[in-house]
């Protein structure tokens, strides 16, 4: 057994600051007229800063034995007492130091390599000084990124700029913004500007480097194309091109096609003449938008959200649709969530009953997979096995929450049998393509499968069934109506089908609801229900 007496030694060091017994090195920080001389000992630098005993090893005394000098003019006498401290004894106290002292500290230790004190003070920083950062941004991005060290800040900023890029490119010159800041931070996919805006401002800092240049590129010569190119080479590959719109690509991007290798351009221009061509090289996905008003869920991200989007109005349903810059024309409005409100039919039909244009979000357990189905019309609740009919609902699967490059949608292909509507059971669509099922309405969830019936196509290989880990309900309003800013306004109508089932809805705010599910094998169940409006003007 070992025993440390660290604070005794800490002390005893330190007290060799007070004299000059046995100094050996004189070390000069600041500049005139704000020069202080500290008298120090060589093997205590050389061993506590990697950064001095470089200096050191390098610079002998002299034959009259001249103490070894060194300058340090970009530390102030003050900011290198407290370093010293730290070099001595391991001490190092914050309590008296405003945030730009701080500051001075790191960027000192920096200098002198002494990475302990370096991660610290960052962290520091970071979890103690947020707002003062913030607001003081400009200087914490200048000095984090004029190091190869200050790694955890360089994030700091970096994650600021992807989640408020309009806020911090405003606050700050974008232009002087090094090259490792600027791929750094348009090579993120969190990054939440639209595709077309970061192509601009790439070429914004381009030409910023180039100030020969002139803003027309209808003016440039090759080799003025070729300077741009080697200025923007480590930029460019992370421009994610195939996200613009065709008007996008012709207005802004096709003027700078010299800019862009051969190869990229032909397979740009051919995905605008053919959106189902595809593209020889792999391609980057739309970046992840965060926007809790569009939707709140735990199951799926924007990319799914879009891609359902595009299905309900059907537009843009090509093969390489999901690469295309998102399509977000709704408002989510959760309704039923599987692990808040529970997982019973019952449930189900107390909360999603009377709501129409829904959507069911299935996220199955274990598996990842996620399933689901729009409903346009209304959710009702009947003894007996009734259907509604519809010609315009459909069922989907996605691999998981991040794959949805190959998502399988099946139209309904008989549409007397397009939802089920009966009380044992949750969001059902067809007789078997997707059901949720309890003989006991009051109990959770307990027969959960996919078999093709009276949709187009199956949308999961296995035939097993599967345990659902939690769905969603959410809904949006339908073309016709008119917009508020919760819910659509419409007028008396009267709908009784052939199965005797009747609703009456007179001057009604009916939300719109769409129904998320995640499956497994286990016999898990957990779920949510959405409701989800077109506010005017669109988003």
């Amino acid at each position: 057994m070992s025993t440390q007496f660290l604070s005794k030694l800490s002390q005893n060091y330190v007290k060799l600051l007070d004299g000059d017994i046995y100094s050996d090195v004189t070390i000069e920080v600041g500049e005139d007229p704000n020069v202080k001389i500290f008298r120090v000992h060589m093997n205590i630098m050389c061993c506590r800063s990697p950064y001095l005993r470089r200096i050191l090893t390098s610079n002998k005394k002299d034959s009259d034995n001249v103490l070894s000098n060194i300058k340090l003019p970009n530390i102030s006498a003050e900011i290198f007492q407290i370093i010293l401290k730290y070099i001595y004894g391991g001490i190092l106290s914050l309590e008296e130091q405003d945030t730009s002292n701080i500051i001075k500290i790191m960027k000192a230790a920096d200098d002198l390599l002494l990475q302990e004190i370096v991660d610290y003070l960052q962290r520091y920083l970071i979890e103690n000084k947020f707002e003062w950062m913030e607001q003081n941004f400009e200087l914490i991005h200048q000095t984090s990124f004029q190091s190869n060290y200050l790694l955890e800040l360089q994030q700091f900023c970096t994650d600021l700029m992807a989640k408020c890029p309009d806020r911090y490119f405003t606050s700050l010159n974008f232009t002087s913004l090094s090259e490792k800041s600027l791929t750094q931070l348009i090579k993120r996919d969190d990054l939440q500007m639209k595709e077309i805006e970061v192509w601009e401002y790439v070429l914004k800092w381009g030409l910023a480097q180039n100030k020969s240049l002139i803003l027309d590129p209808n003016t440039w010569s090759d080799n003025d194309f070729k300077t741009m190119e080697n200025t923007l080479q480590h930029c460019l590959p992370l421009i994610r091109f195939f996200n613009l719109s065709s008007k996008e690509f012709l207005q802004k991007v096709r003027p700078y096609k010299k800019l862009l290798n051969q190869q990229l351009y032909e397979d740009l221009l051919n995905s605008h003449l053919d959106p189902d061509n595809e593209p020889s090289d792999s391609i980057s996905l739309p970046r992840i938008v965060k926007n809790d008003e569009i939707i709140d869920s735990e199951i799926v991200n924007l990319n799914i959200v879009s891609i359902i989007s595009r299905w309900i109005d059907k537009v843009d349903n090509n093969k390489f649709a999901h690469i295309r810059e998102l399509y977000l024309p709704y408002k989510f409005q959760l309704l039923l969530r599987g692990s808040r409100d529970g997982f019973t039919p019952k449930k189900f039909h107390t909360l999603c009953d009377g709501k129409s244009i829904t959507v069911t979000f299935i996220k199955v357990k274990e598996t990842e997979e996620i399933l689901g189905g729009y409903n346009p019309i209304i959710w009702l609740s009947s003894s007996d096995l009734t259907y509604g009919k519809t010609k315009d609902s459909f069922i989907f699967s996605f691999k998981n929450k991040n794959n949805f490059k190959d998502p399988i949608i099946s139209n309904v292909k008989n549409i007397d049998y397009a939802l089920n509507y009966h009380v044992k059971y949750g969001p059902c669509f067809g007789s078997s393509d997707l059901i949720t099922y309890n003989s006991n309405e009051d109990m959770d969830y307990d027969t959960d499968y996919c078999n093709e019936c009276h949709y187009e196509k199956k949308i999961r290989d296995a035939e097993t069934r599967f345990s659902i880990e939690d769905y969603e309900r959410s809904g949006h309003d339908n073309a016709g109506a008119l917009w508020t800013e919760d819910y659509m306004i419409v007028g008396t109508a009267t709908s009784s089908p052939s199965n005797g089932i009747s609703s009456q809805i007179q001057n009604s705010k009916t939300p719109n609801t769409i129904i998320i599910y995640r499956k497994s094998f286990t016999h898990d169940l957990c779920g949510m229900v959405w409701r989800f409006t077109k506010p005017k003007g669109g988003i």
